[in-house]
């Protein structure tokens, strides 16, 4: 097990040399096994060159998972953000096929990913390990790697567009197909590379965290991408596998795949250091040196003011100024009453249990620290001993960030517009409250864009395992379930009134149930199909209607991929 160990810390320094760009750019044909492999790090550079344009593609899956659900909004602020009413149509499920890039983008990034892997996979089969100190095992692992990121990629795929074309090999490529191939085949895909990778990859065995593990596919990681095809297979292709994801979690839970455990705070998988926790299942690595994609403006460097570096006192970071791109979605109209949709309301949907610690004011705490997740009212900040306050980039104004959308300005806190407009189109930079998920430290802080971007958390296999306990009526152990988690987000002396039943008195249900995964895992990508599963993804929430049909589940083939590729048939519900 020592050389699995030794592979994984070469590869991360394999990972941070390995630029999406580069990938687009090489040229496969000229580059072989015997002009190129002459180092054990040559073979380890290989089996990793697709991970970085993993990593670095999870801003387009971030955009289409969260725009078009009911937590997040882009709405118009101050004349940013219109951008030909792109926002507006994610919200409102109003996309087609020449709608802007990122659609086309996602599709074209998941098959590049997808190729990559399968070019990997197809050269470490051929390479003679031994040749290069490389043993067996390891090699099987460096295999299994591939695999388990290419069904990664392959798994998004099929949740956002169904229906694709099948890639199985790079030097026989008889056995692909340039037309899509029914969903049940490309889920037969990924279930088939998921199990292998269950068998071949490194199991971790100690506590600590992942540690040099950082970056690798594990057991539990492989493990736990099953249990995702197996909880949505209903989606995707129509059979129930609920019974399937439910073994599966508690095998994982158990510790069968590997030693994991919930963390105490709720922040500590987010933090600089969290290769070091054992809540992380798998998370890929990122530097201020190096990789930081998790830090772009499609992902959480966008989800604040974009004036916030000087709250943060961050304005040296090498990525850049903010984007106040991503909001909450309002839980108040412009008379300052409660709207009573039951989706949206986000940060309503945390205010419902007291003392939640994520509804804190962030602050940085210096020595890398911080605490609480949201932005709100007036954020200040000190200027050559002088107390000021954020405004607005380029209207006269100090913010003061409000829990509701319209044309505030610099209307003092509890006064409410004249105009009560509230929609998409008609918002200001104080409307919605901002958030940070994973910490903004300031320039002078070690743990300044330090942290790992958490793909898979233990938490995620709890809440499956409990949401299947609920879907079969067993209420009190999905209950107790949760609590393992939800108990960390408020004081003790809450937990009688915070926790399920019967460790508490909160009552735990299947709407509950999708609220709580809204909690859990806000803005981490996801929230799309949490809908979608629950059977909630066409339904009206702040400023969206009923979707006139149920298409808009998956996404269109855009006109430009459809060019490209005129083997492609667009997806029902969508124009060609």
């Amino acid at each position: 097990m020592k050389r699995l160990y030794k592979i994984a810390a070469v590869s991360l320094a394999s990972l941070a040399l390995v630029g999406c760009t580069n990938l687009d750019e090489t040229l496969y044909d000229t580059v072989s096994s015997s002009n190129y492999y002459n180092t054990r790090d040559n073979v380890i550079a290989v089996a990793f060159r697709a991970f970085d344009h993993g990593y670095w593609s999870v801003q387009w899956r971030q955009v289409l998972n969260e725009e078009s659900g009911d937590q997040l909004i882009t709405p118009t602020r101050d004349g940013w953000f219109d951008d030909g009413g792109i926002w507006r149509r994610y919200h409102d499920h109003l996309w087609d096929v020449d709608m802007g890039h990122d659609i086309a983008d996602e599709w074209n990034n998941l098959f590049q990913g997808i190729e990559l892997c399968t070019v990997s996979i197809e050269e470490l089969q051929g390479v003679d390990f031994g040749r290069f100190n490389i043993s067996q095992e390891e090699g099987e692992n460096l295999i299994a790697q591939n695999r388990a990121l290419r069904a990664w990629f392959y798994l998004r795929a099929l949740d956002e567009f169904r229906n694709l074309p099948l890639v199985k090999s790079f030097n026989d490529q008889s056995q692909n197909t340039l037309s899509q191939v029914e969903p049940k085949v490309i889920y037969d895909y990924i279930k088939e590379d998921l199990d292998f990778c269950i068998h071949n990859l490194i199991k971790k065995e100690n506590t600590g965290g992942n540690g040099i593990l950082q970056g690798q596919f594990t057991q539990a990681a492989a493990a736990t991408l099953l249990a995702r095809l197996y909880i949505n297979a209903n989606v995707y292709i129509g059979e129930d596998h609920f019974a399937d994801a439910e073994a599966l979690c508690q095998e994982i839970l158990d510790g069968k795949y590997g030693t994991y455990k919930v963390a105490d705070r709720w922040d500590e998988a987010y933090d600089w250091n969290n290769e070091t926790s054992d809540e992380v299942i798998f998370a890929f690595p990122s530097s201020g040196a190096h990789s930081y994609h998790m830090w772009a403006r499609r992902t959480y460097w966008a989800t604040v003011p974009h004036q916030a570096g000087k709250y943060f006192n961050d304005q040296k970071s090498k990525a850049g100024g903010h984007n106040c791109m991503y909001a909450c979605s309002p839980s108040y109209d412009l008379n300052g009453v409660l709207y009573e949709y039951k989706l949206g309301m986000t940060v309503q949907k945390f205010r419902k249990y007291p003392g939640d610690e994520r509804l804190k004011l962030y602050k940085n705490l210096g020595n890398s620290k911080r605490e609480g997740m949201m932005l709100f009212g007036k954020l200040p900040y000190k200027e050559d001993g002088v107390t000021k306050y954020v405004k607005a980039p380029q209207m006269p104004y100090e913010l003061c960030i409000r829990d509701a959308v319209g044309q505030f300005y610099d209307l003092p806190e509890g006064q409410w517009p004249s105009n009560k407009d509230s929609r998409m189109e008609n918002g200001d930079m104080n409307s919605g409250y901002h958030f940070v998920k994973y910490p903004m430290y300031s320039d002078d802080d070690i743990g300044q864009i330090e942290s790992d971007y958490v793909e898979i958390r233990l938490p995620e296999v709890i809440y499956m395992l409990a949401e299947c306990k609920v879907r079969k009526g067993d209420v009190s152990t999905a209950g107790k379930l949760l609590n393992t988690v939800r108990k960390r987000n408020y004081p003790k002396a809450n937990h009688t009134q915070v926790l399920y039943a019967p460790d508490g008195n909160a009552t735990l249900d299947m709407e509950e149930m999708l609220d709580e995964w809204g909690r859990e895992f806000f803005a981490e990508g996801r929230r799309r199909i949490d809908l979608i599963r629950f059977g909630r993804f066409t339904e009206a929430w702040w400023d969206k209607n009923q979707d006139p049909g149920d298409h808009t589940i998956i996404f269109p083939i855009m006109r430009k991929v459809l060019d490209a590729n005129p083997a492609l048939k667009q997806n029902p519900g969508y124009n060609s």
